[in-house]
C-alpha cells in the first residue's frame, strides 16, 4: 500500500537531504508489512483502508492510505503520512502525500501474475529554524508474483524512480524480492530484500495475521545500511 513518505535513502543514493531521504519504514509498495509489491489488485468495486506506524533509524511517524478498484485488474491508491526526524538538528517535521495506479492484466490463482505500477509522491521537511525542503518522486515498476499450489508466494519488483529536489533531478533503478509463507490458515510469515543501484539493500522479516475476514494486523523488523527499521499496522479490505 502507498506510503507517500517512503522517500528512503536506498532510493536516493546521490541526494543528501537527510530529513527527507530517511523517512519512514512502512511499506511503500505492497500489502503490509512488506515493501515489495505483489502483482495483484482488489476485485472490481472493492476497497481497502490502512493505517500504520513506522520507524527508520531516528525517524518515526504514521501513515494512512486508501485503495479502490474501479474496474477489474486496476487499483487506485492515495496516501498521506507524517513523521519526525530526530537525526537532524533541530528535529525536522516530515509530511507527505501521494497517489498510485496499479494495473495487473495477468492474474492467476497459481503460477504467474504480472503488471505495472505508477506512483507520484511529494514530501516536505520543515525544521524549527524555519527552513523548508520539498522533494517530488515519480516511479514506474514492473511487478511479478508466482503463487504455488501450496500457497507460498514469491514477489519480484523492478523499477526506476525520478526524484526532484530544489530544481535538481536524479534517477535510480530499484529492485525487490519478497516471499510469503503461510504458517496457519490466518497467519503468514513474510520476508524481503530490496534496494537501488549503488546502495546496500534493506532486509525485513515479519508476520501478517487475519483477525476476522478482511481485517489484518501486521508487523516487521529489519536492518539496512546500519539502520534499524520496522513497522506495525492494520488493514481492512471490503
Amino acid at each position: 500500500m502507498l506510503n507517500p513518505l517512503r522517500i528512503a535513502a536506498f532510493r536516493l543514493p546521490i541526494l543528501t537531504l537527510s530529513g527527507v531521504l530517511a523517512v519512514g519504514a512502512g511499506p511503500a509498495l505492497a500489502e503490509r508489512p512488506m515493501v515489495v509489491d505483489d502483482a495483484g489488485t482488489l476485485d472490481a468495486g472493492g476497497g481497502k483502508l490502512e493505517f500504520g506506524w513506522s520507524r527508520d533509524d531516528q525517524t518515526r511517524g504514521w501513515d494512512a492510505a486508501a485503495g479502490f478498484a474501479p474496474i477489474a485488474n486496476l487499483e487506485l491508491e492515495v496516501g498521506l503520512a507524517r513523521a519526525r526526524d530526530g537525526a537532524t538538528s533541530p528535529d525536522s517535521l516530515l509530511r507527505g502525500v501521494g497517489v498510485a495506479a496499479k494495473w495487473v492484466p495477468l492474474q492467476a490463482e497459481t503460477g504467474l501474475s504480472a503488471g505495472l505500477k505508477l506512483e507520484h509522491e511529494r514530501a516536505r521537511a520543515d525544521d524549527r529554524a524555519g527552513s523548508r525542503v520539498t522533494a517530488r518522486v515519480s516511479a514506474a515498476s514492473v511487478l511479478a508474483s508466482w503463487r504455488f499450489a501450496s500457497e507460498q508466494v514469491i514477489h519480484a519488483n523492478l523499477g526506476r524512480e525520478w526524484v526532484r529536489v530544489s530544481g535538481d533531478t536524479e534517477a535510480a533503478n530499484t529492485w525487490g524480492v519478497g516471499f510469503e509463507q503461510p504458517l496457519t490458515e490466518s497467519l503468514q510469515l513474510v520476508a524481503e530484500v530490496y534496494g537501488a543501484e549503488e546502495t546496500r539493500p534493506d532486509r525485513q522479516i515479519g508476520l501478517r495475521y487475519e483477525i476476522v475476514e478482511g481485517v489484518q494486523v501486521s508487523g516487521a523488523v529489519g536492518r539496512g545500511s546500519d539502520r534499524n527499521i520496522g513497522n506495525v499496522g492494520i488493514a481492512w479490505e471490503f
